[in-house]
Order: structure tokens, then sequence, then C-alpha cells
């Protein structure tokens, strides 16, 4: 639709023109319980004022239908004024109150209100999900973050249900059906929210004295749907939240400026969670149906922390367009690491920080998408993309690097500054930049422009040469940067040596923290120095940089990474060699002979499942195709032989066990499955609990050894939504001609598919095991694309094109399809374009590594 995309030309002229007092929002969801029924009634009141009267201007709203619209009292002609996705709004007042009834449209993409019915009890649940602009599914609005204003709820829904908002109920009418909600403070439309249906609830209380003596109290509720009630382990969510909460209440001098604190976890939810003001909403898979490693309770706490920081850092004070996303998306990132270590039982978050979080930075800032970490958001739809590595995690990462720049006093006192100075405002780089200029004492501007203004990731490598004696005659650390982004930014860095010992432990001797500026960058401190086994540049992880090593230390590396005694140490050679598999500058079958030699003796258990995650990777994508089976042989046999040596019952065991399954090839592979599936074959301390099953039924199934009725028989153990869920990615993993065509049709030509089922079926789809069956859907997927991304939601379309995008038919000729396929759609949308430019540059990094691989293979 033409007014869909809200260009940021168009936000700046009505942010000068409009200014917004409030909202009135009453919503009628009882028709939710009608199945036949697609929308229900939404009236919205806006008083706002103009500063130029007799101007033009429009209100956002997408539905179906408009049944009224007043202006000023005078009614206008729906017809006339709404065209689907805006009201044209003539002849304004200094002082305008418009009123909107309209029929808006129940969701199954996640956006809006979604709609999601229980296939276990029948039961139905509503919540709504609005970043960056879907709260123009549910009311009329102005759908830019920076016009701001209170907003006051009434929902009418069943009586039985549990009806939330961002505040407190204040009234209940209509025989109890009726919820009239206490108006928030002045917040942006896309943080607001609604969640009803029959929840599981469970309240708690979150107490503080202030220091003027008062108590500060924040009603706590935790809550999920019914059917997964018997897993909700509520306390320990209680106990992260309110030691986030004091953490933020220490630091951050300004108290949790809203009225309690909700938090819901909702099915078929798009992202991890959203940090609406006083009822944050996450995806329900963080209520663990099964046992999971210490990693996934770590995750957990982490995006709880996260989403608590945006009740900070974009609630209270907000970007004012989506440019600087990164003023609250890198902050909270950044935040939940950091009161993740310091407030919770989780002190090993900066390790998978190190470690994952990054490494999802590093790819994309090698992409050809590659952006600023301020970026250019042209419009909505770069928006809806730009929630992405760079915004997130490269974010945080630079705000680590930041800390260790002006120092953890200087940075908090510019946060407690920039929160007294902007609350319920709107905020842009400068406005940050020139708290931290005024409580460090730095140069800001000089930092920004390196740091938050420019793109790409610099290389530091070590350069080392020894005197007669063998000592270090000098140390340098070299910076590289690609010809595309040839930025050589100033660096704070620590620099460790460290040694082999006596017993065969590789441990650090030496440390210094220096700056780093230029191509070349003498450390002094460290001349005189004994010779080391190992030279780590950004010992610690101060900054954001791929590490690179000398000739000595990558031999160490090679054959002794396991024997590195400190686990920030351990964690960053393995990232280190990661990049360098990525790059291209080590071959994929080393990369994998490290796990298989490395990876059983890993003590972080976040780290070892990473580099589960990246083996796959390195096998099926960077692998020469000549070596797939025998490295798969390799891989499958060591993934079992470090599955029976784990402790039982451990974490590592159970990630191993799913490796095990990611990986196993052949008939001995698949018997073990089936024998812990139907209890022939015995691990101890091997719990194989329903979820567990579902992974082993899906090897099985993709391998061909399960068929539809052996699904069928385990959806009949777990008929549940979440086993629905696993039982379609099982039929669509299926190495069937058929089931693949079924597969394709239910997510290309048709929307009768939920969001998350769309996952599921691409998930089970897009198998590397069966490159052959997927072959003639190469051609298809550039055909259908713009139409596919035409006529569905953003979330569908973005599901799609980098789903099905032909990654496993490596060879150039899907290379030069894609190519042709942009060059042809020089039109297209420009992020649908760059969609697939970032899935084509996957493909051109993997092919140059399968390059590598065999050029290694054949020496």
């Amino acid at each position: 639709m033409p007014g869909e995309n809200l260009t940021r030309d168009e936000a700046r002229e009505r942010a000068r023109l409009l200014a917004v007092d409030g909202y009135e929002v009453a919503l009628d969801l009882r028709s939710a319980l009608r199945p036949e029924e697609r929308t229900f009634r939404s009236v919205t009141t806006v008083r706002f004022r103009c500063t130029e009267p007799g101007a033009s201007s429009f209100a956002d709203l997408l539905a179906p239908s408009v049944t009224s619209v007043t202006l000023n009292g005078r009614e206008l002609d729906p017809a006339e004024v709404f065209d689907g996705t805006r009201i044209t709004l003539d002849g304004l007042a200094a002082e305008n109150v418009l009123v909107v009834d309209a029929q808006c449209a129940y969701s199954r993409t996640g956006e809006g209100m979604h709609r999601f019915t229980d296939p276990e009890d029948g039961e139905v649940y509503l919540y709504t999900q609005y970043e960056p602009a879907d709260a123009r599914r549910v009311f009329a609005d102005f759908e830019q973050p920076d016009l701001k204003a209170p907003f006051t709820f009434s929902v009418t829904a069943p009586e039985s249900w549990v009806v939330l908002g961002n505040e407190r109920v204040t009234g209940v009418f209509d025989g109890g059906e009726t919820r009239h909600f206490a108006p928030t403070r002045p917040i942006s439309t896309y943080i607001t929210a609604v969640v009803a249906g029959p929840y599981h609830m469970v309240h708690d209380t979150y107490r503080r004295a202030l220091p003027d003596g008062s108590e500060l109290e924040i009603p706590l509720g935790a809550l999920c749907r019914k059917g997964l009630a018997r897993y909700f382990d509520a306390d320990e969510i209680f106990t992260v939240t309110k030691q986030g909460l004091d953490f933020f209440h220490d630091h951050f001098g300004y108290p949790y400026p809203f009225g309690k604190y909700d938090q819901a976890f909702v099915p078929e939810y798009n992202i991890g969670a959203m940090e609406n003001p006083g009822l944050v909403t996450f995806r329900e898979e963080y209520v663990f149906r099964g046992k999971v490693t210490q990693a996934s309770y770590e995750a957990r706490a982490n995006v709880i922390l996260h989403e608590m920081a945006h009740m900070w850092f974009g609630d209270l004070v907000t970007m004012r367009w989506w440019d600087d996303l990164w003023l609250k998306e890198s902050f909270a990132d950044f935040m939940g690491a950091f009161s993740l270590v310091e407030a919770t039982r989780y002190k090993e978050g900066w390790i998978t920080f190190a470690n994952r979080r990054k490494a999802w930075a590093y790819r994309a800032d090698q992409l050809p998408s590659t952006h600023p970490v301020t970026a250019d958001i042209r419009d909505l739809e770069d928006a809806k993309l730009n929630f992405d590595g760079i915004t997130y995690a490269k974010g945080a990462s630079v705000l680590k690097q930041l800390v260790a720049y002006v120092g953890r006093d200087a940075f908090l006192e510019g946060a407690r500054r920039y929160f007294q100075r902007h609350a319920y405002g709107n905020t842009e780089l400068g406005d940050l930049l020139s708290v931290l200029a005024e409580t460090s004492g730095r140069d800001m501007a000089g930092w920004s422009r390196s740091w938050l203004q420019t793109a790409g990731v610099n290389s530091l490598t070590p350069r080392v040469t020894y005197d007669a004696d063998g000592r270090i005659a000098e140390l340098a650390v070299v910076q590289d940067a690609a010809p595309s982004h040839p930025e050589l930014r100033p660096h704070r860095v620590a620099v460790g040596l460290y040694r082999r010992t006596a017993e065969g432990a590789v441990e650090r001797y030496a440390r210094v923290e220096t700056d780093v500026a230029g191509p070349r960058t003498v450390v002094a401190e460290l001349a005189g120095a004994d010779r080391p086994d190992l030279v780590l540049v950004n010992d610690d992880d101060l900054t954001y940089c791929k590490i690179r090593f000398d000739e000595d230390s990558l031999a160490t590396v090679r054959e002794h990474l396991g024997s590195l005694t400190d686990p920030m140490a351990r964690a960053l050679a393995w990232s280190a060699v990661w990049n360098m598999t990525r790059d291209g500058l080590m071959p994929a079958r080393d990369y994998l002979g490290l796990v298989l030699r490395f990876a059983g003796a890993e003590t972080d258990i976040g780290v070892l499942q990473g580099l589960h995650m990246q083996a796959r990777t390195a096998l099926n994508d960077y692998a020469a195709p000549a070596w797939r089976e025998q490295g798969g042989r390799e891989l499958a046999d060591g993934a079992l032989r470090e599955l029976r040596a784990a402790v039982p019952g451990s974490g590592h065991q159970l990630a191993w066990a799913r490796f095990h399954a990611a990986v196993a090839s052949g008939d001995a592979g698949a018997d073990v499955l089936r024998g812990l599936l139907d209890g022939t074959e015995k691990i101890d301390g091997l719990d194989v609990d329903q979820e567990l099953r579902w992974t082993f039924l899906e090897a099985l199934a993709a391998g061909g050894r399960a068929d539809e009725a052996a699904v069928a028989a385990e959806l009949a153990r777990d008929d549940t939504a979440s086993g629905k869920r696993h039982q379609v990615r099982c039929l669509a993993a299926r190495p069937s001609a058929a089931v693949k065509e079924q597969c394709w049709a239910s997510v290309v030509e048709s929307d009768a598919l939920s969001n998350a089922l769309v996952e599921a079926t691409i998930a089970g789809f897009d198998q590397a095991g069966q490159r052959e069956l997927l072959a003639p859907y190469a051609d298809r997927y550039f055909e259908v694309i713009e139409r596919t991304w035409k006529e569905r939601s953003i979330e569908i379309g973005m599901a799609v094109v980098r789903g099905l995008f032909p990654h496993h038919q490596d060879r150039p000729a899907t290379l030069d399809a894609a190519d042709t396929w942009l060059g042809a759609h020089a039109d297209a949308p420009p992020a649908l374009r760059r969609l697939v430019a970032e899935c084509r540059d996957d493909l051109a990094r993997a092919l140059r590594a399968q390059e590598r691989d065999a050029a290694a293979g054949a020496v």
C-alpha cells in the first residue's frame, strides 16, 4: 500500500506541525472467541495541536474498514479520507480532536493484535507487538517515536480473562468485561501494549527504600499460557527481575518510571522480547518445557535485563527517529550483559558475549549492507531491517569499549544526567555525546566519528621481534581495515602474554592496557618480557575487533587451544579461529579438527554450544564438497564419543546429545538416536525428555528414517502448541520431492499458516543434506520473492527471503542467479534488495571458503 511505508521526511514534517496531548483507546476483543470473526472494534480519540492552523496532515491506520471519522466535531466520509493506510486530515485547527471508529484485524503473523488458539485446550490468547510501526494495526495514531503522548486504554474482553496494559486497572465495568487503565506517562506508540486471555499469572512485589526516605513499591507479574503453567519457573524470573531493578536503581539515579512490571511469555512471538513499559512481552520458548543447559537460563536472564534496561534507555528517553535506534538497543544490549555479570549468579556473561554475541556483530559488519551504528534510516522498511547485529551486538561492543575509554564512573554519571535532562522526551546522538563529554572530559566527537559513524570491523595483529636472549625486542599491534571501510579506529586494548607451563597449561604471565591508533602501535611496556608462546591482542575483550595471531601464537593455538586456563582467553581464541575460517584464512577442515580435539574440554557451556553451531556451518557451508561426507562422519563420531564421555546428567552431556542429533550420519548414528527414543539405548544420566525426543525425531525424519506415522505418534504424546510446531518441522524435514513441494506451496503460495508455522516449515524444508532435493527451488526462489514481499506482511516476507534463499546450492551458477536478480531488479524495494544481497554475500563467502578448504585438502 502506498502510504504504509512512512518516510523519515514525512515524519519530520509531521513532528514539526503536530504535538499530541493524549490518546483514549477503546478496544472490544470479545469477537476473539468466535473463530469466524476476523476483526475487532477499535475506537480512538486523539487530542493534538497544530502549529499552523489550516494545514493538512494525516493519521495512520491499517484496518480493513473504518466506520466513522470525526475531526473537531465534523463528520468525515471514511471513503474519501481513508485509503487503507492513512486518514487525511485537512483544515486543522490550533487544537484538535480526532475520533476514529474502525474494525481492525486480528493478526496471525505476530504483528499488531495477534490471536492464537491453543490446540491443546481450544483457549484463545491475544497479545500485541508493534515495533517499529504496527500500533496502527490496532488503533488510529501518529506512528512515529517522537510524537509521544499519554495513553488511556479501555479493553472489553471476557470477564474470566486476564487483561493487562501498560498501566494498572483503575476500574471494571459492564459486568466485569470492560477494564479501564490508568493513563500512561508520555510514551511512543510502538511501546503501548495489551495482553488478554486465560493466562496463568503469578504475582510478587519489589520494594526499595528511596533516598528521600519513602519506599518504592512495584507490583510484579509473570504470566504464560495455561498449558505451560507446570513448567513456569516464576520464582527464578522474579529473582532476576528484582536483582535487575536493584542494579539499575543503584546506577541510574532515576527511579523506575512506570507503575508496575508485568512480564508476559506469549505464543508465536516473532522476536525475543519487547520492552513495553509495565508490560514486557517475551517469546514463550523462554518457558523451558524440558531440561536445558545453564546457557539457556543465562540467555533468558540476559533478555530480562536487556528489556529492563529499556525502561530507561528507550522508554523513558526515546530516539527521535529510527536512525538513532542504537540509543536504545545498543545500550540495552550492553546493560543486559553488564548487569547480568554484576547483579546475578551468571558471572560468566561477558565470556558468552565475547564468543557468541560478537560473532553476530562480526558477520553483520562484513555484509554489503553493513552500516554505521548510527544508521541512515529512510523509512519504516529500513527501520525493520535495522534490528540487526550492528545495532545490537556491535553497538553493545562499542559501548564496552567506550567504558574502557572514558571510565566506568564517567559513563554511568553520563547516563544519569541523560535521564534527568531528557525524561519522557526524544533525543539524538549529540544529546548523549554532550553529557559523556561533560563527565569524562574526553573528545566524544572524534570518538563518535570513528566508532559510531563509520562501518566495518578492524583486525588487530601482533608483530613481535626478539633479541639475542630470546626476549621481546619489540611488540607492535598492526591494525588493518577492509578497503571498502578503511577507517582505523582508536582502541583501548589489553595485550596478554601467555606461555606453556611444565604441566602443559597455557597461562598468562604478563598483561598491559594500552591505546592502539593508526596502522601500527608499539607496546613499549612489553619490551624485555620473556618470549611468549601466545600473544593475545584484546585480552579481556575490551574492544571490538577481529583478533589475528602471529605465526608462533597461531601454532600454539593449533596445538594447545584447549590448554588455555582462562575461560575468557579461550573464548577469544575460539572466536579468532572462527573469524579466520569465515574469512577463508583457515580451512574449514582445520577448524573442525580444532573442535574435535578441544571442544570436549571446553568448560563454558555457552561457548560449547556456540562451537557446535559454528561447526555445523563450517561443515555444511565452508568445507569442500568432496570432503563433506568424510568430515560429516568424523564430526558425528566425535560428537557421539563426547556424548558418551560427558559427565552424566550435565549440561555438557545434553549439549553433546543435541549436537550428535544435528550431525548424526549413517546407520550407526541413526541407530543410536532410534535406540534412545525407544528405550533400547541408554546413556547414563541422559534424560530423553519430550523436547529431546523431538530433536532426535527431526534428525531421523531428515535422514528418511522416520515417516509420517512416526511423527504422528510423537504428536500424540505431545499434542500441544509446542508439539504442533515440532510436528510441522519434522514433516517438512523428510527427504521427499512431494514433501518439499508441499512445503513450498504452503509457505509461498498460501497465507494459511501462522508466523510460527511458517518458521517451522522453512526450518524443516531447508536441510543441508538434501541439496539435490532443493535444487529445483533455486530458480523458483528468484521468480517469487518480489511478489511475496509485495503481498505478504514484512515479517513473513523476511522469513521467506532469508529462509528459502538457495544457500545450500553452493555453486557459481547460484551466485550468478543472485547477481542477475539484483541487476534486473534495481527498482525493487531497498529492504528486499538488502536481504537478497546479504544472502548472496553469505553464499559468496562460502564458495571462497570451500576453495580454500579444497586447496588445503589437495596439499
